[in-house]
């Protein structure tokens, strides 16, 4: 009997996915979902920092946001891991060090070999619509308004959130400080399709997307980013996380859904986020799905 793959929780948007044999020696490939492992004291997450990670093959980042890129650096550094992501992620990455043979920029509309039978496509995507609020909403409250507000209002309530984060205290801040890598903005969000000898897997980390996109992906598991107001087609969702979250599952209509970025991962802006209406809403949009919720480590087997 075959091995079957396997998917960790490192808390926040990152995982890592092992696939049994899928190195062309035939050992198992490893795979990080973002990078971001290192936390504020105190928050949750596995207790780990981005120095531990000693194996990994490859790595794919969803966007250029610390609490994403963030350990990438030291996790390419310390495993010869090849870096997929943005061309922001990679300038990034380039200033940090990271040898330019372990980088490899996408724009979306790629498709990457990355094992003896596992392929990744690259596919636009959007970034949640971190702009219209400060604190994060549970995901039944209903969030309405927002709509056609244009780059340069969304800029300044970016700032204004940026001033917010910072005043959240000494250990807060120390963090972004360490993490603050000059990032540009989120650098063009993306979505990522897995094909497995084992079956397919979609990641997401941040709770956009283009609806055009997502109806024709079709997974066998997805993995979709339940923190913030949605973002769909480029406007704030209006409803509330819950409803986000189970529409845009609807659109995919995969077997099982895997939830992340939906603990508290920097307490004052972060909540830990209460998923009751999140699986009632899955429910009632595609009631034949599974909604799978996974602890730090566990070792999840991805395809059931």
């Amino acid at each position: 009997m075959r091995a079957t793959a396997t998917l960790d929780w490192y808390g926040c948007a990152t995982f890592r996915l092992v696939l049994p044999g899928e190195r062309e020696d035939g050992r198992d490939l490893v795979v990080f979902l973002d990078a971001y492992v290192d936390r504020v004291p105190g928050a949750a997450g596995p207790g780990l920092r981005a120095e531990d990670i000693d194996r990994a093959d490859w790595a794919v980042i969803g966007h250029s946001h610390f609490d994403h890129l963030w350990g990438a650096e030291r996790i390419a550094r310390q495993t010869g891991a090849t870096v997929v992501g943005s061309h922001e992620s990679v300038r990034i990455l380039d200033g940090e060090g990271v040898p330019t043979a372990q980088l490899l920029p996408v724009a979306g509309g790629e498709r990457i070999r990355i094992g003896r039978e596992t392929h990744v496509s690259v596919f636009p995507s959007l970034h949640s619509c971190v702009w219209s609020h400060q604190g994060m909403a549970q995901a039944h409250e209903v969030c309405l308004g927002d709509l056609r507000v244009d780059w340069h209002g969304r800029q300044a309530r970016m700032g204004d959130l940026f001033s917010w984060v910072a005043s959240l205290g000494d250990e807060t801040r120390a963090h972004l400080r360490a993490s603050d890598q000059g990032a540009r903005g989120d650098g063009g969000a993306f979505v990522y399709l897995f094909e497995t000898p084992q079956g397919s897997l979609l990641y997401q980390d941040t709770s956009g997307h283009w609806s055009g996109i997502l109806q024709d992906l079709r997974p066998d598991v997805a993995i979709l980013a339940a923190a913030g107001r949605g973002n769909v087609d480029g406007e704030p969702v209006q409803g509330s996380l819950a409803q986000f979250v189970a529409r845009q599952a609807s659109l995919l209509k995969p077997g099982r859904v895997v939830l992340g970025h939906h603990d508290d991962w920097l307490p004052g802006f972060s909540v830990a986020t209460d998923t009751k209406p999140i699986r009632e809403e899955l429910g009632r949009w595609l009631p034949r799905c599974e909604l799978v919720e996974t602890g730090y480590l566990a070792a999840l087997e991805v395809f059931g």
